[in-house]
């Protein structure tokens, strides 16, 4: 019997501790708790702004003009959200969340809306019709990530867990 939930990174981490599962996908493997991770697809983080969106067209927008902008982000400890600090705080740039949201599709609907402006992952728009975001040429992005297949180190995946890891490696013709 095969189960998936979605859920956040933190969820997820604590489940991973627990062993609760045999499987785990995410954008980032834990770095406090030994794994085995498989990366096996990439996972650009890009800028999204409505198709109206002043910035939309212009070219190599700054992190700080950036950060002049309302972002609209994932919650505390979302494996995009830390991609997205950790960018702009290696530039020693503060980003001020304007709304916090619990799922990409109501960031994507508060874009929409012009609620503000976010970072998701370009797979995002993968239903979405073309040119309903702008995705904006901006500094640091993409950021470059993939996503990754995770297990505990001292568990053998099951025999159905090792055929859907399988599968997954071969989908985008193996790990990345």
């Amino acid at each position: 019997e095969v189960t998936l939930r979605v859920t956040n990174r933190e969820q997820v981490l604590a489940s991973m501790a627990d062993k609760l599962d045999d499987l785990y996908i995410l954008g980032q493997p834990p770095e406090d708790i030994d794994v085995v991770a498989t990366p096996f697809m990439e996972n650009p983080l890009v800028v999204l702004a409505p198709p109206d969106h002043p910035l939309a067209g212009k070219k190599r927008i700054t992190l700080k003009r950036l950060a002049q902008e309302r972002w609209l982000m994932r919650e505390a400890g979302s494996g995009t959200r830390i991609a997205i600090e950790k960018l702009f705080a290696s530039r020693g740039i503060e980003l001020r969340p304007r709304l916090e949201l619990g799922s990409n599709e109501a960031i994507k609907q508060a874009i929409l809306s012009g609620l503000g402006i976010s970072a998701l992952s370009i797979h995002t728009l993968a239903l979405d019709q073309a040119g309903q975001f702008a995705v904006l040429d901006a500094e640091g992005f993409p950021i470059q990530r993939h996503w990754y297949v995770v297990h505990p180190a001292a568990r053998q995946p099951s025999l159905v867990a090792r055929a859907f890891l399988d599968f997954l490696l071969k989908q985008d013709g193996g790990p990345a």
